[in-house]
Parts: C-alpha cells; structure tokens; sequence
C-alpha cells in the first residue's frame, strides 16, 4: 500500500513542517541525514502480587497445594504482566505494539518510558547500547497518556503556545516561539481549529481527533527524540485515528523514535507501522515488520486469506489460541524459531548495517548530531565534550519563568469560567447580605455582646466553609499536573507558588465585599482602621481556608471524600475554637486541639478588634441584671436591688456607672494569649504552612511510575 509523506505534500488544512526554523547550529548539519538511534529492549519481565478472592473452599485448597509456590501466599498470587519481551525501535520508524485487551501493552509502554520502578523491572532498556539514566530519559523523551489531559477553556494555539512556554528555553525569542507552535499547528493538520477552545460536555470544542493531535502537540513542542504513546487512536474513528498515525510517521520522519501501543489497526494504519510487535498475556507471538505478517502465518500453519485484514485475522488468531488448552505457547515457541532462522538469514547483512550505523555514533554523539538538526529544541547544548545528561537542562526555564506562565494560564482559565467566581461571590455577598440586615446597628448591651460573639463565629465559619470551592480544582488539575511535571516541563514548587499567586486576587475581592457589607451595617467598632483591621483579617481567614482545602486536594484523590473530609474538619476547628467553650473550660486532654484550630486565631483576633476598648462600655447599672432571671423584675425593683449591692460592696453604682469594658468581655472569653497583630500573623503563617504540605503531598503523591 503506498501513502504519500504528507509533511512533503500536504493536503486540506496540513501544511509542510520546517524544522530548521529552530536549528541551534548551522544549517549545513541539517541536510545530512542519519539514524543515529536504537532503542533496545532485552528480556524484560515485569510481575505483580494481586489479591486472591476470599473463600472457605478455596482457602482450604490453598492451603494444602500452593502455599509452597515461590511469590505465592494464602492471601495474593503473582501475575506476571511482561515475560521476557526483547526487541528493538530506530528512529525514523513506528514501533506499534498490539494485542487483546490485558496483553501487557500499556505495561510494556510504560517500562520502555521508565515509568516502573526500577526493582520491579527486570532485563535491560538501552539506547545505543547505553542504560539510560531517569533524569536524562525525562529529558529527551516524551509520553502521550490515553486520556486527553487539556484545559478545556483553551484554544488549540494557547494550549501549544503554553507548552512553548514550558518546554522551550527562555533564550529562545517569542517569535521563535510563536514560529514553532504555528510549524507544530501545521503539522498535526490543526490549522482550521487553532482559534477553537478545547471544550469539554459543556462547551462546544475541538472533535476529538483534534484534541487527541493537540494532546499529542503539547508533548512534542520541544520535538523530543523518544516519543511513547499510550493507544493514541483510542475512541477514534478510523479517519480521525489514520489522521493521527500519520502525524506520528511525520514526526518519525523528521528523527523521532516513535513507540506507541495500538487495539485494532485497520489497513490504512498498517501501512504507515514500520515494526510490530504482537503480545499475548505478557509474551511475544510476533516481531517483525508489517510487510512479513503474510510467511509468518503461513509457516505457523494458519495463513491469511486474500483481502483479509491482516492485524484482525492475527489478533482473531490470539484470541483463539488463548482460550485453548494449550494457549499461545506454541505462537510464543514458533516466533522465536522463526526470528532465529530470520536472523541467521540475513546475519551478514545485519551485522554490516549495524556497524554502520554505530560507527562513530555514542549515545552523545548520536545526542549532539540530533541537536544539530534541530531536534530537542529545550535549551540543549551542542557541545561535543559534555556528558549526555549535561548536554540538556532538567528544565528548559528558571523557576520564576514557570511560575509567571503557570501565573498567567491560571488567570486566563478563571477569566474563561467567570460563573464559577460568580457563584462564589454571590454567595458570599447574600451571607453578608443577610448578616448586615440580621445584627443591624447592635447596641452596647449585654445583649449585643451575645449577638456580636454570634456574629463573629458565623463569620469565621463562612468565610472557611466558602473555601470549600477550591478543592475540585487541583483534583480537576491533578492528571494535567502530573503528566506536565512527569517530563520536566516545571518544577512542583512553580506550580504551588503560581497556584498560591493566582487566588490572592478573588481572595482579596471576596474578603473586600464580605467587609464591606457586614463592618458598617452592624456597627463594629474601630473606624476607619478598625474596618482595615477586619478586612485584613477576613482576608487572611479566606487565605487559611484555601490553603487547608488546597492541601486536603492533594491528598484526597475524590470530590465526594474531599467534601466530607472538609466539612467535617471546619467543624472541629470552629468547635474548638473558643466559641461554643471558653479555653479555661476545655478539658486537658483535648486543650492542644484548640490551639491546632486554625479558626481560633481569626475568631480571637475579630474579638480583641471589637472590645479592645478600655474605653468603652457594655454593661451599665441595673444592665447587670440582664441575660438572668432578674431581669423581669420591674426597674424600681431593680434600683433598690442595684441601692443594696452599693451599700454592701461599699461603692456607690448608679444606672450610669459602667460595670463590664470590652477588656472585661475578652478576659470572660478567656483571650488573653496573644495581641489581635499576633493572631493575624498566625493566621496567615497556618496558610503558609497549608501550602508547605501541599507541596509535600504533591511530591509524594504525584509519582508516574508503577511499583
């Protein structure tokens, strides 16, 4: 079947591709073309302990015939998901690995891109002969997931221009930039989509060949040397998957060694393979290109019919021999035989090839060479004497580089969904709403002490439980965050400062109006920097909040627990927080709980800014008598009660004489740790500390690779 290279002659709204545009040497290197990589791959053997179905009859079986087996127990077997698979992949070509559902293709991808750890994969995984270090694979290479990881309010432009901004050096002009993404657009044939968002079940995007290509885009927009897909034509019809097979032998062409793992390709799709591999539970039952499927078959004794789908009757095949007794071990058997009589064929031929093509090319040089000609556009030196691991930077930019255009991708996703602060404020601003209307002007009374003590817990309790907003956030974010920092494209660290930026805008708006609307309508005291004060500490509870639920986000893996966990942690916090119990009068045994109340500090500090007025009084004469069952007694009463108080205490107390100041109120409270700047300075430290565990989380729990 012959197939026209496109990135020559394209077609509709593809056009041809010019690499060169980003050549970091001269452009006499570029014209000489060689293949200068071998990715080889020897006996690798990958197992797993899964756990046994529990029951009594089995059980009891176990326990008398294979509880000596080696790797086995009563409780987990070993299931073996790679068995001594060995090969090898050449840049310029399509290594496509097939096979059933449970064959072992994702895992066989996944251990090609080091992507299982190191003490559980056996064999060897080398690139010119040499082992690959981690840091270095990351580096050059780059893995496409089966799910399609975008932000959906995004064009397919800014979604590629943003990759550019991670995965390019900051030596690198914009135009440059700009120059590649628009090269890149052509070549995935996304020219008329490149103004479209990305969309999701909501709002209308890109088909979803289009966003698989723009998936694809943004791993590739440093135009890496390795590059691992992971069923790329999954969910795809058979234009829109021939369409992206084709990007692939595009991107092979121009010196890419491209591996990916693939279900069910049709005859178009065969075509553009160069090399097959074929798996059945774990082993090998074909190796070898496309174009050989036909002799394989007919000497294993099963050939294929004229005008049969090749792959199909191949995979048809598998799935019959699998379910016979004898399974695939005689497919496994004659492979081998049949590569060892290939081999020994064409030995000579073999043997000279290869020398020519490690002539003079180690795994740096073969590095250098690929520099030259413009590939692995992230900052790469071509300098002949450096290491390979020192000839490419970890990361193409400086730390604030990453954090200004996760910064700027962050602003630009939250201008795009403006319900969602919409939603938020409005909540705030009804919770203020109806405050403002409910303790309207409060009076200096004992009553209007209840009422403000009340007052300042719901306010503490809105502003964390209107936090709870942020968890779905990063949990939305987490498989875009990890695929991103799985290849280096920014450092963990960037992602928590420019997340932690990105809220101090709505945090500061939000904590604005909700003071707006509540200081002066009750009548909180303090003036002008009184209100400064609340506002300020509004703020900060906003700030402790999202930091908390932030933290939890990256801890939780789902909505529904992260809400649990939330709410019922706010409700610890506000309980502890001196509220509903005065500090002097909680237990010792749960005393450390209140000061680990991150509302207790806020709360605290709302209070001292309210009745830090030695000033100002709150209980006056017979307003004593209040709150207490004296207080129905008539006034005259009162006065006589409040006559015979005087003459017993020795002081003359009239219905003038003040009884109860707001330092009075604060020692009841039991708040007399720390001053109100203390509280606030804590406050805002517990946020801090939030986001210190955030960061931890995020190291700890976004690991890519499997045990």
């Amino acid at each position: 079947m012959e197939l026209d290279d496109l990135s020559h002659k394209p077609t509709g709204d593809e056009t041809p591709v010019h690499h060169q545009i980003l050549d970091l040497s001269d452009a006499s290197s570029v014209g000489t073309r060689s293949l200068p990589f071998v990715l080889s791959f020897n006996n690798l053997t990958y197992s797993v302990k899964v756990r046994r179905k529990m029951t009594l009859p089995s059980v009891l079986r176990r326990r008398s015939t294979s509880l000596g087996a080696p790797g086995e127990s009563l409780f987990s077997r070993t299931k073996t998901l790679l068995n001594d698979i060995s090969g090898e992949a050449r840049d310029g070509e399509i290594l496509a690995v097939l096979g059933a559902s449970g064959s072992g293709k994702s895992t066989l991808i996944d251990a090609l891109a080091n992507r299982i750890a190191k003490g559980s994969l056996k064999g060897s995984v080398t690139l010119n002969g040499e082992v690959l270090e981690s840091s270095m694979l990351k580096v050059i290479s780059a893995y496409v997931m089966q799910d399609d990881l975008l932000f959906p309010m995004l064009t397919v432009e800014e979604t590629l221009m943003f990759a550019a901004e991670f995965r390019l050096p900051r030596t690198l002009s914009k135009s440059k930039k700009k120059m590649r993404v628009q090269a890149l657009i052509d070549q995935l044939g996304l020219r008329n989509a490149a103004k479209t968002v990305i969309g999701d079940e909501g709002h209308r995007g890109v088909s979803g060949g289009e966003r698989r290509r723009v998936s694809i885009g943004t791993d590739i927009i440093h135009d890496p040397i390795l590059l691992f897909l992971d069923e790329p034509t999954s969910g795809l019809d058979s234009t829109s998957a021939f369409m992206v097979v084709k990007v692939l032998q595009r991107i092979a062409q121009s010196g890419s060694l491209v591996i990916m793992s693939i279900h069910q390709p049709s005859y178009r799709i065969l075509g553009l393979l160069d090399r097959m591999i074929f798996l059945s539970r774990g082993q090998t039952v074909y190796s070898g290109s496309p174009m050989s499927l036909p002799s394989f078959f007919a000497d294993f004794g099963h050939p294929i019919p004229e005008k049969e789908n090749r792959t199909e009757f191949a995979l048809d095949l598998i799935r019959e021999l699998e379910v016979s007794p004898g399974g695939t071990k005689s497919m496994v058997e004659f492979n081998k035989s049949w590569l060892n009589k290939k081999q020994s064929r064409n030995n000579s031929s073999i043997q000279h090839e290869t020398e020519q093509h490690h002539q003079g090319l180690s795994l740096k040089e073969a590095i250098s060479a690929s520099i030259s000609r413009g590939k692995l556009v992230s900052g790469a030196t071509t300098n002949s004497s450096a290491s390979p691991t020192s000839m490419v930077p970890t990361f193409a930019n400086p730390f604030w580089i990453e954090m200004a255009v996760l910064f700027k991708r962050s602003i630009l996703n939250s201008r795009r969904m403006p319900e969602l602060f919409g939603i938020r404020l409005g909540a705030v601003l009804v919770t203020g709403f109806i405050l403002a209307t409910m303790f309207w002007q409060l009076d200096n009374s004992p009553k209007g002490v209840q009422e403000r003590l009340g007052l300042f817990a719901f306010v503490m309790s809105t502003t964390f439980y209107t936090c709870t907003d942020a968890l779905p956030v990063f949990l939305q974010e987490r498989y875009i965050f990890m695929r991103e920092t799985a290849y280096n494209a920014y450092r963990r660290s960037s992602y928590v400062m420019s997340h932690s930026l990105s809220a101090l805008p709505a945090l500061v708006f939000l904590s604005l109006s909700f003071s707006t609307t509540t200081f002066f309508a009750v009548g909180l005291d303090g003036g002008f920097l009184g209100f400064l004060f609340y506002f300020l500490i509004i703020f900060a509870s906003f700030w402790v909040g999202s930091s908390f639920v932030t933290f939890l986000s990256g801890v939780v893996p789902h909505v529904k627990l992260g809400y649990t966990i939330v709410v019922a942690s706010l409700a610890y916090f506000l309980l502890f927080s001196g509220f509903f119990i005065n500090r002097d009068r909680i237990p010792p045994y749960w005393i450390w709980f209140h000061y680990m109340s991150v509302v207790k500090y806020p709360y605290e500090a709302v209070l001292q800014n309210e009745f830090d007025n030695p000033t100002k009084c709150f209980v006056r004469g017979v307003q004593t008598f209040d709150n207490s069952p004296l207080e129905a007694v008539p006034d005259a009463m009162k006065l006589r009660l409040l006559q015979t108080l005087s003459d017993t205490l020795g002081m003359k107390i009239t219905t003038s004489t003040c009884l109860t100041t707001g330092s009075d109120i604060l020692q009841q409270q039991g708040i007399t740790d720390l001053s109100k700047w203390n509280c606030l300075w804590v406050t805002v430290a517990w946020g801090f500390f939030f986001r210190i565990l955030f960061y931890i989380s995020l190291l700890l729990g976004s690991k890519n690779k499997r045990s």
